[in-house]
Formats: C-alpha cells, sequence, structure tokens
C-alpha cells in the first residue's frame, strides 16, 4: 500500500507518518525542507524519540519512507494517482497552498485509472478535510468534479499529539509524547477503508472534536498565558507551580461541564481524561516553550475557537465561567516581540482601550454578562508583578 503525505515536519513524520508506516504503508512525503528530502531519499528511514513521564525514552525507526519535493508537480501527481491514501500535516493556514498539487495528482487519477482514494488533512483545525476538498475543487476540472464525487473521499478527522519545535542533532529525529488519538469521521469514508494502526473511526466527530479542542488546546493555551504572566520559559515548568496546575485544571474543569451537558459525556471518565492531559502538558521529557503555544493569539481569541467559544457556550448553559475569565484575561496580556499577532492584540488595546478592543478581537458582546467579567479581571492583571497574579489565580 502506498501513501502520500503532504508535511514532512515534526508532526508529519513524529505521528502521521510513522502511523502510516506502522500500517505497512510506504509513505512518500511531499515536502519544502532540501536536506530532509534529501536524507529521507538517501536512507529511507528516521528514528521517533517517545518521551515518557519518567525521563526515559523509547526509540522507534520508521522505515519504508521516501520523499519528493512539492515543486516537483509532475513527480508528486503520480504519487497521488497511484496511492490508496493521502494524509495532510501542513498547518491548516497552508492547505490551500497544497490543494493546486493534490489537485493535479487526483485528475490524473481519474483520467487514468479512477479508483477510490481517501485525503485526510490531519491538522489542529475544524473539518480541515472539508475545507481542503473545497480548494481542490476550485482546481480542479469542473469536468471531473462528478467523477470525484464518485471515487474522492475527503473523511475529516480530529489527531492530537504534543510535539514541541526541536533542534536534534540528526534532521530527520522527532522527540514525542507517547499519548496520541486519531479520529476519523466514519461518514466520509468509503466501504473497505485501509485500515490505519491505533486509528478511532467514530459515527460522531463533533463530539471527539470539541472534547479534544476544549480541553487539550483550551488548556494548553491557558497554561502558556498563565505561565507568562508568571514568567515562565516553558510549559512544563509552568506546570511545575502548584497555582498555576491549579488554575488550568479549574479551566479545563469548566469547559468540562459544558461538554458532559452538551454531549452527555460520562462525568468521571472525563475527569480522567483532564487528568490526564496535566499529565501530558507536565512530561519532563518534553521541552514545549510557552511562546510557542501561546503564539497566534488572534486565532485563539477568536470568537469560535478554544477559549471564547466554551466560555459563551458556558455563560448560556448557566455554567461557571470565571476561570475561562481569567484565562482570556491572560491571552490578553501576552505581548511577545517575536509575535505578529501578540503585537496586534496590543496595538488594538493601546489605541481603543480594553472594553472596546475586547469586543473587536473576540467578538464578544459589550453587554454581555462575559464581556463586564473578563475587562474587571484583565484589570486586576498587573504584568509582571508576580505576587498581583498569585492572587489572580486563587
Amino acid at each position: 500500500m502506498k501513501a502520500v503525505q503532504f508535511g514532512a515536519g515534526n508532526i508529519g513524520r513524529g505521528f502521521i507518518g510513522m502511523q502510516l508506516s506502522g500500517s505497512g504503508y510506504e509513505v512518500c512525503f511531499v515536502a519544502r525542507n532540501e536536506r530532509q528530502i534529501a536524507l529521507l531519499q538517501k536512507r529511507r528511514q528516521y528514528t521517533v524519540m517517545l518521551a515518557g513521564a519518567a525521563g526515559g525514552e523509547d526509540v522507534s525507526v520508521v522505515r519504508n519512507v521516501t520523499a519528493l519535493r512539492i515543486s516537483d508537480a509532475e513527480a508528486v501527481a503520480r504519487q497521488v494517482a497511484e496511492a490508496e491514501l493521502v494524509t495532510t500535516a501542513v498547518g491548516a493556514g497552508s492547505l490551500k497552498a497544497i490543494a493546486g498539487a493534490l489537485a493535479r495528482g487526483i485528475e490524473l487519477r481519474l483520467r487514468q485509472n479512477p479508483r477510490i482514494l481517501h485525503v485526510i488533512a490531519c491538522e489542529n483545525t475544524l473539518r480541515g478535510s472539508s475545507q481542503l476538498k473545497k480548494w481542490v475543487y476550485a482546481q480542479l476540472d469542473p469536468s471531473l468534479h462528478k467523477l470525484a464525487e464518485k471515487w474522492i473521499y475527503f473523511p475529516d478527522s480530529i489527531v492530537d499529539r504534543i510535539v514541541p519545535v526541536q533542534q536534534q542533532e540528526d534532521p530527520l529525529a522527532v522527540k514525542v509524547e507517547p499519548f496520541f488519538e486519531w479520529v476519523i469521521d466514519k461518514r466520509g469514508i468509503a466501504a473497505g477503508f485501509p485500515a490505519i494502526q491505533g486509528v478511532i473511526l467514530a459515527d460522531e466527530l463533533e463530539a471527539y472534536m470539541e472534547r479534544k479542542l476544549f480541553t487539550v488546546n483550551t488548556g494548553h493555551c491557558s497554561a502558556a498565558y498563565f505561565g507568562y504572566l508568571a514568567g515562565c520559559l516553558t510549559i512544563q515548568e509552568a506546570m511545575k507551580k502548584p497555582l498555576i496546575k491549579i488554575k488550568v485544571r479549574r479551566v479545563m474543569q469548566e469547559t468540562g461541564r459544558v461538554l458532559v451537558q452538551k454531549y452527555g459525556l460520562d462525568e468521571k471518565a472525563h475527569v480522567a481524561y483532564i487528568e490526564r492531559t496535566l499529565e501530558r502538558f507536565a512530561n519532563p521529557g518534553l521541552t514545549d516553550r510557552i511562546e510557542r503555544v501561546a503564539r497566534s493569539p488572534l486565532s485563539k481569541l477568536s470568537y469560535n475557537n478554544r477559549l471564547v467559544r466554551p466560555a459563551m457556550l458556558a455563560s448560556r448553559l448557566g455554567l461557571p465561567v470565571s476561570n475561562l475569565a481569567d484565562a482570556i484575561a491572560a491571552a490578553l496580556r501576552f505581548d511577545s516581540s517575536n509575535d505578529e499577532d501578540a503585537a496586534r492584540v496590543q496595538t488594538v488595546i493601546r489605541q481603543k482601550g480594553i472594553q472596546s478592543a475586547l469586543g473587536e478581537l473576540t467578538g464578544i458582546p459589550f453587554r454581555h454578562p462575559l464581556h463586564g467579567e473578563i475587562v474587571r479581571r484583565y484589570n486586576k492583571l498587573n504584568e509582571r508583578y508576580p505576587l498581583e497574579i498569585r492572587k489572580f489565580m486563587l
């Protein structure tokens, strides 16, 4: 079996490519990094280190891999035309950029030998495969759309594995946490879908999507923003501080109440999921920098993302939101010179004041109770004053 994996970054190699290779696929990475491409073509394997919570590591060798430059359009198209599966791990913002290369491969496949192909976007976004389908169809010959609907499937998916930015001596080696979750929407696949090691096929994807978004993503960025205000450099350092760990747990408990009420999740099982997530954040085998997790606050503060969405749902359901309000206030205080989004947030606040800026940045209406609560908590936060931050957190 053959698979084409767009993206040979840490997630592409340390998660998706690893699972596909372990499932018996020959994996062709489509990438831009010349050095990685050359090494993958030469070695046809790489190592993945699983960083355990106890500080130890298990090393796995991922075999039967190669790579192509995304600029090598004809070769990429041939690989897509011959594959049983196409996956991506390029970042949600880059899906549109690979749509043309994918469309050329699908067109070649449909003209030469039409048969089933599954295309799965494995990105940290909601309904990434559906987004990718839209962009592919925009570049696919309209006369082939009907045939593509018959043979080309774009099942939505969620993926979860913490893979920090890292510098390894070997450019192909990657360190990841042992935990992972890969869930694919069962409704979007064809009969005879090829098995992938560790994948869950779900009848309904929305509950899994929001459980991950409201727990892992909300908790992770909350740890980053609280940690930033406390002067921490890494998530692991932040999670060693009892007050921050308490605060992050409380944030996830608030989102958990929303999930339990909305989807009927088992409450005890979800509490265990929260505790497991806290352990993942604290994993001493990883070094995950605060600025990586906190980056792009404009996106994280947007109305339908990990902070505001669960807070608005909780408010609508009459559930507590004080800790989520604290997390949003902390996000508004994130001011990194290395992050254009953070600079934009601070500019809007300086120019318009926190009350107007909050509505513009988050979409929370001025008269909504959550608006005033966030403003009040933001004003209590004095940057770089650890004593005040500790009081605020409790």
